[in-house]
């Protein structure tokens, strides 16, 4: 299994996403909603792969729109690694490339991905779908 680490800039939130596929068979998708532009934020995801996020310092959740994922904001560098969303009873998340020590390769794939008017059910079952198991470690 390919791994894929990053974190944010100051490194208090780190991510270890493993995945069988290449960056390419990966991809990555720009967001157009309005925090995603703001933050010039591309995500991935393999929902047959892992992501393991290890919180090492002060991080706040942040919710928007229907309120059904926690963007994860580094509160001392700011930076948003990677967004989570539980899903019956099991975490999944997406990895912002843009913060992948491998992030160039990631980048040449970027497509724009318009979800806004996406409806609720809609959403839960693409990310249900779409989106990699996840586990948080809480160091603090």
């Amino acid at each position: 299994m390919a791994h894929y680490a990053g974190a944010c800039h100051c490194g208090a939130l780190t991510l270890n996403f493993r995945s069988e596929k290449s960056p390419a068979e990966l991809g990555a998708r720009t967001c157009q909603c309005s925090f995603c532009q703001m933050h010039g934020a591309s995500w991935t995801s393999d929902p047959g792969g892992d992501l393991e996020i290890t919180l090492s310092g002060p991080v706040s959740r942040y919710r928007f729109g229907t309120e059904t994922a926690d963007f994860l904001v580094c509160t001392n560098c700011g930076v948003v690694p990677a967004v989570v969303s539980e899903i019956e009873g099991q975490l999944l998340g997406v990895v912002r490339v843009d913060c992948l020590e491998q992030s160039a390769v990631f980048l040449e794939q970027a497509a724009p991905m318009d979800l806004d008017g996406e409806i609720l059910d809609s959403r839960l079952d693409r990310r249900a779908k779409r989106w990699t198991p996840a586990t948080i470690k809480d160091k603090n």
